[in-house]
């Protein structure tokens, strides 16, 4: 035997001792190749919407004896919302049963185009206190009380079927010409894109129009953060 041809033959068992699966079948082993896992994307955010009855420590402060809705007529609606970091957050709303749908066809468009909201908090989280809820950027509705600048007058919250929302961007101008609240000062002048603000036009007016609600920025003292089913 030449020397070439000793090669081969001790070359051979060499090769036959590394197992080489064919492609998709079991390899000479028995032993079946390892699959790269399909990894799923995760799923889309959305609203997720969950509508109940509102537990009697959600109305601590904002639900008194002669108010115009009594609670068996209110809904919580616990839904998502983005937030001004673009991530996705857990809020409530109080509203008037009969909105309901009005309210989740809304702030579903709000959320498809992904209008950021700074909190989303039931007014007992503030004891009532319609000041206190603007100063913290606050979107809220059911609140039963007088309106605020103006205490002879019940305000349209009493009734659950209207909605502040992104309080600071979207300030109240009452009748004496008073800001509310203060800090939303700077955001008087509406040509300018800033995030959380209400503009004409706009995914917040326009999901709001579609649904027959009107908006207090058109008012001749603005209340830019306000929408109700009656445009009061």
């Amino acid at each position: 035997m030449s020397i070439r041809m000793r090669f081969v033959a001790l070359a051979l068992p060499l090769a036959l001792s590394v197992p080489v699966p064919a492609c998709g079948h079991p390899s000479a082993t028995g032993e079946r190749p390892a699959r790269a896992e399909a990894t799923a994307p995760p799923p889309a955010p959305a609203l997720s919407a969950v509508v109940s009855a509102v537990p009697g420590a959600k109305l601590r402060h904002t639900l008194r004896p002669g108010c115009p809705v009594p609670a068996r007529d209110l809904r919580l609606i616990r839904m998502n919302h983005w937030d001004f970091d673009g991530r996705v957050q857990r809020g409530e709303l109080i509203v008037r049963a009969s909105v309901v749908k009005d309210v989740t066809q809304v702030f579903g468009k709000m959320f498809a185009a992904r209008f950021p909201i700074r909190r989303m908090r039931v007014m007992a989280h503030y004891r009532g206190d319609d000041e206190a809820a603007m100063a913290d950027d606050n979107t809220s509705a059911f609140n039963c009380r007088r309106v605020t600048g103006d205490p002879s007058e019940l305000s349209r919250h009493s009734y659950g079927d209207a909605v502040d929302i992104n309080t600071v961007e979207n300030p109240y101008v009452d009748a004496n010409g008073v800001v509310h609240p203060a800090a939303g000062r700077k955001y008087l002048r509406r040509d300018r894109p800033v995030k959380g603000m209400i503009r004409r036009g706009d995914a917040v007016t326009t999901s709001m129009a579609a649904v027959g609600w009107l908006w207090g920025g058109r008012w001749p003292h603005p209340d830019y953060q306000h929408f109700s089913a009656t445009g009061q």
